[in-house]
């Protein structure tokens, strides 16, 4: 049926009143929203968090697995970040340690040595000593001593000499003896050379004319010589007497060990 103008008149202004409580509604909405508490705020969040996870195709027990997993793995993560670090920490006590360690070791080392050291420099020393204590053997000589009081001279007899060192490369010497009255050296006597031999005989005697008064100032020398005849002669040792040592009141006769000598210039 056909609607009559008055009719659509009358429908109008219901439409207008109808429509003018919802933008009212709207306004007061719109004019409520700052002033929004911060509960409110919470709520829409969590209910928007909700919506999106309603939304995820999944069922519940599968998210909390899912969560409870993440917080495995982070944990995880921190435990072996934290294990990372105290280890290095204690690597580099330990190494420290072993550096000190190292040192000592190195410090322990070196007195070590340096006392062996010490030691053998001792021994080599005490050795030493024991070298020079010990006598070198060089022979012995046989000598006479006889003095005339009434001429005032002193006869000297240099009769053998025994194990005397080989000086010449045929494993002999010629030896020969040099006699004289310190401190005087000019006047000197001299045996005669005896070839090739380590045990020679001289039996021969040589006199000083001293007064007996002046005699105990005196040390009679007798040096043994090896002979060479195109080069100086090597001494092989010698026999000192200081005079003031020996009795004179009656003629001696003995053996005694030669003693290494200083070579004339």
């Amino acid at each position: 049926p056909t609607m009559t103008f008055k009719q659509a008149s009358m429908m109008a202004p219901e439409a207008t009143a109808t429509t003018m409580p919802m933008a009212t509604m709207e306004n007061s909405t719109e004019a409520a929203g700052p002033g929004e508490s911060k509960e409110d705020m919470f709520t829409k969040l969590r209910d928007k968090f909700m919506n999106e996870l309603n939304k995820i195709p999944l069922p519940p027990w599968a998210l909390i697995a899912i969560a409870v997993v993440a917080g495995l793995l982070i944990l995880t993560c921190c435990f072996c970040i934290c294990k990372k670090c105290c280890c290095k920490k204690k690597k580099n006590k330990k190494e420290k340690g072993k550096g000190m360690k190292n040192a000592m070791n190195m410090k322990d080392m070196k007195s070590g040595n340096q006392d062996d050291d010490d030691a053998e420099m001792g021994l080599t020393e005490g050795e030493g000593e024991e070298e020079e204590k010990e006598p070198e053997n060089l022979g012995k000589l046989q000598f006479s001593l006889d003095y005339d009081f009434q001429a005032n001279q002193l006869s000297v007899g240099i009769l053998q000499a025994a194990e005397l060192p080989a000086l010449d490369m045929g494993g002999t010497s010629d030896p020969y003896v040099k006699v004289f009255l310190l401190p005087d050296k000019k006047k000197k006597y001299e045996t005669k050379v005896q070839k090739k031999t380590l045990n020679p005989a001289f039996n021969e005697t040589f006199t000083f004319k001293v007064p007996y008064q002046e005699l105990g100032g005196k040390t009679l020398v007798m040096a043994i010589y090896d002979f060479d005849r195109f080069s100086k002669h090597d001494i092989i040792g010698e026999v000192k007497v200081p005079m003031n040592t020996v009795d004179l009141g009656q003629p001696i006769e003995e053996w005694r060990d030669l003693q290494s000598g200083e070579k004339e210039e």
